[in-house]
Parts: structure tokens; C-alpha cells; sequence
């Protein structure tokens, strides 16, 4: 009996030629395309069929329909500017960085026509794409050479190609991260071509298991900062000093990998959240991480240290397929320079890390006084995108209690503009720590408009 009756259910869905000859799918061909329509009706007709195996009997034909169409618009009008009032500043999921508005308009600039990209005005002659980038991180950092690739992934993954490749490379048990989507640094380094020599135990690492490990097939030492959690209690792991010395007397680079990108030792920051400088004056030869992190800049992987290992990743044919594109350069040039002119606090990221709390209270009461059931308190905003774990920073919240809380918070995702808060414990909670001043009208606007339709 419930075979038929799924049977039946499957002979109640349409083809897709039926639905695609209907007026309304005519008319979503005009606005989005024939094809993505075609794929959305596809799409959604395969889900129908799924449920109906399953014994759920399938929607309306004008519902699918509906689907199909609702399927095209999300996919046709792409990237949408949201309103990010989570308290998580570096929100992987919302674009990470903020970019300031000469980056923005610098590549916006590179993307309109032709740009110097690889050529050397003076002589005419073939240039390197990232050179300016280049030069300005060396003179930020004292590095020897920099690199840029397009993402810290690519960075590490360079650097074990072209220093360790079928040799082994000791890594602390506790530093073996995992970070977004499922990506593990085993991954990385198997990629690679390295053999990963996993050293110590995941809370204890000293510096005399590095020594242990090291031998005629080493061929590097890396370090990686665990940027997406912290290793507490009763815990060790040897210093970049140590490791430098350890990898200097067995003549192999010393690679440390930060994630996060702290440039230099800004206020501010935990202590034992390293930066570039701090790791280069520890001795590492090749140090790597996130431009689009505390850097404040478009994503990027940057690469700084020896000249001679630097170059060996530039020579490296993976390097091609690992460089960015014209509009990253533009950017990260962009914010290299603020950095240069000692305007880092012009960058989106360091405003919104260093708003003060009390600006923020004021803010929020004014909010709170503007809607029903609405209070401003305290709240803890991070910094996010796998960087500066554990590190709570002090700030203010409107909360507004409202029925059905997660379905509150669906419409306001897909409102205009779309706003992303926090639900905590049956209310919404908008940190105002990731919201800019100016765009406070714009989410007591959001939030009223979804109250009214509730």
C-alpha cells in the first residue's frame, strides 16, 4: 500500500517542460534566463521527488513553481550587502574584513580597464603583479622579501611544496588545526607533498621533542598559531625562539604559520596573539597569514622572510596558480598604504574593534527607546574568522523579545537590507559592535519592519 500511494505521489509532479511553458515561468525566463530557470525548476522538482519517495505528498504545481522562481532570484542577483549586528567582527560567513572606501574604490578602479598589472612603466618590460604590495610589506615588516598569493592556505601550501616536498616536517600534536569547511592542516601538508611528523602530545609539546624528530629527511620546522581555539590549563608549547634555534643548527627553515595577521604589536591585541614582526624578530624564516583578518584588507595570503626561500616559492609553478587578481592587488595596496602612513585606524576592522564601549551603550539605549519590549545591555562581541579565540570583546546590545524568535530572525535575513543578529535565550539580540554608526537608522528601520509583519 505505501508503495503505491508514493507511486501516485511521484505521478502528481509535473515535468519540467510542463512548468516551464507556464506564463509565470515565461516571465522569470525574461527577468533571470531560461537556463537558470531551467536549473531552478530542475532543482526544485528533484527535491519534490525526494519527499515523495519519502510518502510526503508534493505541493501544488504553482507552489513548485513559486519555488523554481524563488530559486532563480537568489541566484541571479548574488552577493547582497547584509547589516552584520552578530558581535563576531571578522564573520567568515558575512565576508570577513570590511574594506575601507579607497580600497574599495581602488579596485573598483583596476576592474574598470586596463591597469599597469604587469608591466614596468619606466622600461616598458614584463613586471611582477604584486610588486608594489610587496615592497611596502617589506618596509612595514623588515622582512628580507615578501609574497602575496590568494588566500593563507595557498601560502602554507606553497611554502611546503617548494621547501619540504617529500621530506618531513615536525609539527606539534596541539597545532594540527582544523580550520573552516572541513579543512584540516594534514590535508594541507599531504597536498603538499610533505610527510607530517607529528611531535609531542595535543595539551604538551617541548622543545626537546622538536629535537628528537629532526634528522637527514627533515626538511623544514613548521609552526602553526592556533587561531581558531586555545590550548589551556596544564599546557606547553616551545617558543618561536627555541624552534628558530632548533631549526637553524639542522640547516632547514623554520616556517611559522600566524593565520590571523597581526601585523605588528598594536594595543589592544592579547599578548599571545603573535605578530609578523614579532615572528621574524624570533628568527622564523618564513612566516604566513590571512590578509583579510586583522590585517583589515581583501583576502590574501602573505608570505614574508629569507629572500632566498621567499624567491624559491615565487619560482615554484604552483605559484601561478595561487596569484591574485588585479582588484586584490588594488585593494591590498590600498590598506598597505594606511598602514605605511600610520592611518591603520582609517581600516573598518580597528574602528570596530576599538569603538569605545560607552559610544556603544549610548547607541543602544537610543535603539532600545525607539521599539516595544526592546532593552540595551551588555554583551560580549569576538573577534571571529579563526582569530584571537577566547578573546571576549566588551560591548552593547539591543535586545528585543519577540514571539517565535528564529522565525523573527529568518525575516529579517531576507529583508532589504538583510540584518543579521543573535538569538539568545527566546529574544534577539543585535550587538551593535559590528554595526557602524551611520547604519543605525537602517537596522531600527529593519527591526520595525519585521515587528509590523509578525
Amino acid at each position: 500500500m505505501a508503495r503505491a500511494t508514493t507511486s501516485g505521489e511521484l505521478r502528481r509532479i509535473p515535468s519540467v517542460d510542463s512548468l516551464l511553458r507556464t506564463e509565470a515561468a515565461r516571465r522569470a525566463s525574461e527577468q533571470f534566463g531560461r537556463p537558470l530557470v531551467k536549473l531552478a525548476v530542475n532543482e526544485v522538482l528533484d527535491r519534490a521527488r525526494g519527499d515523495a519517495a519519502r510518502g510526503t505528498p508534493p505541493p501544488e504545481d504553482e507552489v513548485l513553481l513559486a519555488r523554481a522562481v524563488r530559486f532563480a532570484a537568489l541566484h541571479w542577483y548574488g552577493l547582497s550587502p547584509v547589516l552584520n549586528a552578530t558581535g563576531v567582527i571578522l564573520h567568515t560567513g558575512l565576508g570577513r574584513a570590511p574594506l575601507p572606501e579607497r580600497a574599495a574604490h581602488a579596485a573598483a578602479e583596476a576592474a574598470r580597464g586596463y591597469v599597469d598589472l604587469e608591466v614596468d612603466r619606466e622600461t616598458g618590460a614584463r613586471g611582477r603583479r604584486t610588486t608594489k604590495a610587496e615592497a611596502m610589506l617589506v618596509a612595514l615588516t623588515g622582512a628580507e622579501s615578501a609574497l602575496v598569493v590568494n588566500n593563507n592556505a595557498a601560502a602554507l601550501l606553497l611554502a611546503l611544496t617548494a621547501l619540504a616536498r617529500r621530506k618531513e616536517v615536525p609539527v606539534s600534536r596541539g597545532e594540527l588545526i582544523e580550520i573552516g569547511g572541513e579543512f584540516r592542516l594534514p590535508d594541507i601538508m599531504s597536498a603538499s607533498g610533505a610527510k607530517l611528523v607529528e611531535v609531542g602530545t595535543t595539551n604538551r609539546t617541548r622543545i626537546s621533542d622538536f629535537r628528537a624528530a629532526m634528522n637527514g629527511k627533515t626538511g623544514a620546522l613548521l609552526k602553526v598559531h592556533p587561531s581558531n581555539y586555545r590550548v589551556t590549563g596544564f599546557a606547553e608549547t616551545p617558543r618561536a625562539d627555541q624552534l628558530a634555534a632548533v631549526a637553524k643548527h639542522h640547516r632547514v627553515p623554520f616556517v611559522y604559520d600566524l593565520g590571523s595577521g597581526l601585523l605588528d604589536r598594536f594595543s589592544g591585541m592579547p599578548p599571545d596573539e603573535p605578530a609578523a614582526t614579532e615572528a621574524l624578530a624570533a628568527g622564523a624564516d618564513v612566516v604566513c597569514f590571512s590578509g583579510d583578518k586583522l590585517l583589515g584588507g581583501p583576502q590574501a595570503g602573505i608570505v614574508l622572510g629569507r629572500a632566498d626561500l621567499v624567491d624559491a616559492l615565487r619560482r615554484n609553478p604552483l605559484a601561478r596558480a595561487l596569484r591574485v587578481d588585479k582588484m586584490q592587488i588594488a585593494a591590498l595596496e590600498a590598506v598597505l598604504r594606511l598602514y605605511t602612513t600610520g592611518r591603520r585606524q582609517d581600516l573598518p576592522t580597528w574602528r570596530l574593534l576599538q569603538t569605545p564601549s560607552s559610544e556603544l551603550r549610548s547607541r543602544a539605549s537610543k535603539l532600545a527607546q525607539e521599539l516595544p519590549g526592546a532593552q540595551a545591555r551588555k554583551s560580549n562581541a569576538t573577534v571571529g574568522g579563526g582569530s584571537v579565540p577566547g578573546y571576549a570583546v566588551p560591548s552593547w546590545a539591543v535586545e528585543v523579545s519577540v514571539m517565535r524568535p528564529d522565525a523573527m530572525a529568518t525575516r529579517l535575513r531576507e529583508g532589504r537590507p538583510p540584518v543579521f543578529c543573535r538569538v539568545e535565550d527566546g529574544a534577539l539580540v543585535f550587538d551593535l559592535r559590528t554595526v557602524p554608526a551611520e547604519r543605525d537608522a537602517d537596522i531600527l528601520r529593519a527591526i520595525r519592519y519585521a515587528l509590523e509583519q509578525a
